[in-house]
């Protein structure tokens, strides 16, 4: 199939980009004829130049200087001088008239960028896509340089290939038999390789975009990827869209030397053939100032001329036409209104675990993040029991989210110990994987790699992936449920039954990119409900959910046998709470929600800014502290 057209995924074959923005460029010059004529009228100036640089030597050396005439020969060399002023006149017009052609073309990308992007916004918020700020900024200027650069350099080949070619026809015409040829078959040879060029190029792009993409998703993702004991994975993934982009690399690389090769031809082959035909030339009749003249003409005119058009066209050309597909391509799809939510069913009793959960003591804890830094954590002394409930709550930066990552055993104290079980999370000769089957963490920033919903969920529960040898958990014993039982309720549990409906069933494919925040949330909700670890951190997992779906994922987990830990985003989690930690940098204090209403006046306040909407509504957050992960 020519890479100038595309198949869909439903086998229809969807015109290529070049054909897309043909009726538009069509338009667009339509209504700027003026602009163009104008154009057009100091071109001619340029190419008159050319046909005299190319007389006047030819006649400076046949009527001048061989023929005895040094004055003559003078004169001819001053004509040749005077057109070359005049030529950086017209190029000073062309410079003008450039400016009405390429300030438009910037202004409707603009536009039409602007609008696209508040359309699709309103269409889709959680969706909203923020590369819009790129097309904004940057791939418009890019289009705009790219736009201006090939008029002028188009332009000034036609022209210039004219005025050299009408030289070449008044000196002799059998000079156009040695020229023409060469020339005409290194375009056909060049033009044959920009629609390749043009799709190599655009693979390139994609492939440069996942990358990017993926990497900001690892990088906002790190924390769960870690606890997860997901790095081989996630390196394995990375590496796949890598090779992917070497190998779009090199066939871009192989495309430029095949328009290398036509450059050759249409440039230097004429000059050689000249050269060549010198003899044969002379026979019949071609002086020496002809030569001379038809020298100059491909050397100083041509040939400058067909470098020059075909890197513009070869790099710049490609590049202008995938940016401007992007930019005014098909527009996105508007999303229609959602169906009326469906009663929810009846949530399935969790998966029955035969552990109460882990007990975690922190002794006299203390992290900063760096030697000089002032340390996040103090002195925190905490105890949480099998089987409780703890909420964590406190001022924006006060160490929450720290203090998440240290009982995970993503972040090692200066000073002070943190016992899980009874030993550090990081014991001698645990590795990542056991670590994750002993507590899971998610943070704000939910994780989801690229796969089957079930690999999602199944991901922290390897002896129920399918070939993994099975055996028993630390939490779920020998003779329960199966894992497709225990999965569906799981998935019932937090709320993912509906999101895993609209995606196909537990076998569909899941494509982080086109989720929502809190999409990839209720998927790594289920992915910790249904892992065996007798441990929970929810580090504000369920900030990009509404109230009622946090409010029920909470309850999951308040349900799933085991000791959890939840780092608080909404006043409600506390009132769940068996007991609230209230973190003010000089101590923590923990007791029940009633119990610190009365002692803490750092609580009272926080409770208030939640219900009386201080900080942003009336279940704003109290602020998470931006540390590194």
């Amino acid at each position: 199939m020519s890479p100038a057209n595309r198949t869909s995924p439903a086998g229809r074959t969807t015109p290529g980009p070049a054909r897309r923005l043909l009726p538009r460029a069509t338009r667009f010059l339509r209504h700027r004829r003026r602009v163009l004529v104008r154009l057009g009228g100091w071109s001619l100036l340029e190419s008159a130049q050319t046909f005299l640089v190319g007389y006047g030597v030819a006649q400076a050396l046949d009527r001048g200087f061989l023929a005895g005439s040094t004055g003559t020969g003078l004169v001819w060399l001053a004509v040749a001088a005077a057109a070359t002023v005049a030529g950086g006149l017209a190029v000073r017009g062309v410079f003008r008239g450039l400016a009405d052609l390429v300030e438009p073309l910037r202004d409707g990308l603009l536009r039409h960028v602007v609008t696209r992007a508040l359309h699709g916004a309103v269409a889709a918020p959680a969706r909203a896509d923020s590369s819009s700020v790129s097309r904004l900024t940057h791939q418009t200027e890019l289009a705009r340089d790219s736009f201006a650069g090939l008029v002028l350099v188009l332009r000034s080949f036609v022209f210039t290939a004219a005025g050299a070619l009408a030289g070449l026809a008044s000196l002799h015409p059998l000079l156009l038999l040695v020229v023409v040829p060469p020339l005409v078959l290194g375009l056909l040879l060049f033009t044959a390789t920009l629609v390749p060029m043009a799709a190599r190029q655009r693979d390139f792009l994609d492939a440069d975009e996942a990358l990017s993409t993926r990497y900001g998703a690892v990088a906002a993702g790190l924390r769960d990827i870690v606890a997860c004991g997901a790095e081989r994975r996630t390196a394995g993934e990375a590496e796949a869209l890598v090779a992917t982009e070497v190998g779009a690399a090199r066939s871009l690389a192989r495309w430029a030397a095949a328009r290398t090769m036509a450059l050759g031809v249409a440039g230097h082959l004429p000059i050689v053939l000249l050269l060549l035909a010198i003899p044969w030339l002379l026979d019949r009749g071609l002086t020496a100032g002809a030569l001379l003249g038809a020298l100059t003409y491909l050397t100083q005119s041509l040939l400058p001329a067909l470098r020059t058009l075909m890197s513009a066209l070869g790099a710049a050309g490609t590049r202008l036409l995938v940016i401007l597909d992007r930019l005014v391509g098909a527009d996105p799809p508007r999303r229609s209104a959602p169906a009326a939510e469906e009663p929810a069913a009846p949530v399935p009793a969790a998966p029955v675990r035969s552990a109460a959960g882990s007990r975690v003591e922190l002794r006299s804890v203390t992290f900063a993040y760096g030697p000089g830094a002032q340390p996040v954590l103090r002195e925190v002394d905490l105890t949480v029991e099998p089987g409780e409930h703890l909420v964590v709550v406190g001022p924006s930066g006060i160490g929450k989210s720290t203090l998440a990552a240290v009982v995970a055993g993503l972040l090692v104290p200066g000073r002070g110990e943190v016992l899980v079980d009874g030993a550090p999370p990081l014991a001698a000769g645990r590795s990542a994987g056991e670590l994750a089957r002993r507590r899971v963490l998610i943070p704000q920033q939910a994780y989801v790699f690229t796969g089957t919903l079930r690999e999602n969920l199944l991901y922290l529960c390897p002896d129920d992936r399918p070939g993994d040898r099975p055996g028993d958990s630390p939490v779920t014993g020998p003779g329960e449920d199966g894992p497709e039982e225990r999965m569906a309720a799981s998935v019932a549990a937090v709320g993912l039954g509906p999101l895993a409906a609209r995606l196909g069933g537990l076998d569909a494919v899941v494509d982080p990119a086109a989720l929502s925040q809190g999409e990839r949330q209720l998927i790594a909700l289920g992915r910790a409900h249904l892992s065996p670890a007798p441990l929970v951190l929810l580090d504000e997992a369920t900030c990009h959910l509404d109230p009622q779906a946090e409010a029920r994922a909470e309850r999951a987990f308040a349900d799933r046998p085991g000791t959890l830990v939840v780092i608080a985003h909404r006043i409600s989690s506390a009132h769940r709470a068996d007991r609230v930690l209230v973190m003010d940098g000089a101590r923590a204090t923990a007791g029940s929600h009633r119990e610190l209403l009365e002692r803490s006046p750092l609580y009272r306040d926080l409770v208030g800014r939640w219900h009386t909407g201080r900080d942003g509504g009336p279940t704003a957050r109290p602020g998470r502290e931006s540390t590194p992960a």
